[in-house]
């Protein structure tokens, strides 16, 4: 055999090898198109803000977003999933925010909520409407969440951060120092200056 023909005759074995490599190669089904690897593993706090989620056709009611995100879900909406329709939300819009904390006052309908930033409210579809904690206003020293009495938090069962941002809060006679806003106003007292309570 000329030395022509033996090149010739490597160059179509390997063609006749890549061919068939190529016909040969394995497809993956993993389950439909609607398949996403589980996520890795997250911290979520414990707070109390549900969401519907949906991965697939299924929805889903999560205790926060982050929880959500954690298991796979897409969040489509705030509040428990409801049969025949998501709730009326303007969904994440996927835009980063920063971390630093620089508390406003949301409002979104007769729903009030702090946000850590301005960033974060509008993300959460939530009109930015003061700066600072949201301040909770009875006249009568009623509630004002809404919903019905038994909603209600009963005096103490209201999670407060350990943020340290002394206020002087008065309760009848009784005036003392609480850490924060959120533990005076969780004790039933009346802010009455920020900072420590002097002279009491």
């Amino acid at each position: 055999m000329s030395p022509f023909l033996t090149r010739l005759a490597g160059r179509i074995a390997i063609l006749i090898a890549a061919g068939t490599l190529v016909a040969c190669s394995v497809e993956v089904d993993e389950g439909g198109g609607d398949y996403r690897p589980r996520p890795r593993p997250q911290a979520c706090t414990m707070e109390y803000n549900p969401v519907c989620g949906v991965r697939g056709g299924n929805e889903q009611t999560f205790p926060n977003a982050c929880e959500a995100r954690s298991n796979g879900f897409r969040v489509v909406g705030r509040g428990e999933c409801r049969r025949g329709g998501r709730p009326d939300f303007r969904p994440d819009d996927g835009r980063a925010c920063t971390r630093e904390y620089n508390p406003v006052c949301g409002a979104n309908g007769r729903d009030r909520q702090t946000f850590a930033n301005a960033c974060e409210a509008r993300r959460s579809g939530f009109d930015v409407i003061g700066r600072g904690e949201c301040q909770v206003r009875r006249p009568d020293n009623g509630w004002d969440g809404g919903g019905s009495d038994r909603d209600r938090p009963r005096r103490g069962e209201r999670a407060c951060t350990m943020e340290y941002n002394p206020v002087c809060a008065q309760r009848g006679r009784d005036r003392r120092t609480f850490g924060n806003a959120c533990s005076a106003d969780a004790e039933g007292y009346r802010i009455v200056s920020p900072g420590e309570c002097s002279g009491y």
